[in-house]
This record gives C-alpha cells, sequence and structure tokens, in this order.
C-alpha cells in the first residue's frame, strides 16, 4: 500500500487514481453537537490528523505536478480548505489553554514535556518547603506544650481534655452530616 492510499483511509477515502474525495461537513458537523469535551477535543485531534493527511498529499501532488495533475490538485486545495474549516468550527467548543511556555518551547526546538517536569519540579520543591514549615509548627507547638505542662500542669491537661473533647464532637457532628474528614460529602446512594 503506498503512501497517498494509506493517508487517504485517514482522510475520509479516495476515488480512482489517488483523488481525493473529501468527507461532507454535514456528517461532521452533526457529530460535533456534543458537549462531551472529550469527545470535542477527540474530534479536534481527528481533524488535526485529517489536515495533516491532506496536507501531505497536498506535497506529493505539488512535488510531482503536471498539466494533468491539476484537477486533483485543486480537489486536494478544496479538500484542505474544507477541513480547516471544520477544524475551526470544531475547536470553539474545545476549551483549552497552553501555556505560552509551552508554545516558547516548541518555537525554541525543545520537547514541551520539559515544561511539565519544571512544573512538577517546582511543586515538589513548594510541597518540600511547605511540609519543612509544617513540621516547623508542630515542633514549636510541642516545644511549648512540654514547657507549659512544666509551669502550669493542671491548666494544660485541661486544654488537652477541652481539645479532645472538640475534636470528638467534630467527628460526631461530621459523621451526623455525612461529611467526610477531608471535607467531602458521602453520596448516599439506595438499592
Amino acid at each position: 500500500m503506498d503512501s497517498s492510499q494509506n493517508t487517504a483511509s485517514v482522510t475520509g477515502g479516495s476515488g480512482g487514481n489517488g483523488i481525493m474525495v473529501p468527507q461532507s461537513n454535514e456528517t461532521a458537523a452533526s457529530t460535533a453537537t456534543s458537549d462531551d469535551p472529550k469527545q470535542n477535543l477527540n474530534q479536534v485531534i481527528n481533524s488535526i490528523q485529517k489536515t495533516l493527511g491532506l496536507l501531505h498529499q497536498l506535497y506529493l501532488s505539488v512535488s510531482s505536478f503536471n498539466v494533468a495533475s491539476q484537477l486533483p490538485l485543486l480537489q486536494r486545495l478544496n479538500a484542505l480548505v474544507l477541513e480547516l474549516d471544520n477544524m475551526t468550527k470544531l475547536s470553539e467548543k474545545c476549551n483549552i489553554q497552553v501555556p505560552m511556555e509551552v508554545l516558547n518551547l516548541i518555537d525554541d526546538g525543545k520537547n514541551p514535556d520539559e515544561f511539565t517536569r519544571d512544573v512538577i519540579n517546582s511543586c515538589i520543591a513548594k510541597n518540600q518547603i511547605t511540609k519543612g514549615k509544617t513540621d516547623a509548627f508542630k515542633g514549636l507547638r510541642r516545644h511549648l506544650l512540654e514547657e507549659l505542662e512544666q509551669a502550669f500542669p493542671d491548666e494544660v491537661e485541661s486544654y488537652r481534655d477541652t481539645r479532645a473533647a472538640s475534636a470528638a464532637e467534630s467527628k460526631r457532628l461530621a459523621q451526623a452530616q455525612s461529611i467526610l474528614p477531608n471535607g467531602d460529602v458521602k453520596v448516599k446512594t439506595e438499592l
């Protein structure tokens, strides 16, 4: 199977002699009426793949152009214009935001995965800083309670009892309201 026949299977079909038969926009538009973001994204990805296939076919047509291949070339150009229009309509339903840093990396000829790696490394570093601060506050609280217990043992005991009672009451209220300890609401399903 040659590359133009292979590409034609991606782009909607071909007629005789490798002439592209463009897919009707009516069928593409009827499938694009969904509000499912994942489906909308898949439709845009499929349209991009079709466009790349059409561009490849155009490249083949232009690289071996002669007067006899003028009609297939025009048909492929028309198919490309229709697919670009379809892609524009489909893309209006997708709300995807690409950070400028990713586009700059691509422009510089670098792998956009570097951006993801940098963001993850930054999150890990910030997480470690936050964990360090949390541990420092826990250590300070423990140290203060030890010092207070030596100076005021009765008051610290009363504080611990009050704190334990308050924690038990919060837990009881959370269970009564079907709220999980992390703040999520339990969904009750009846069979």
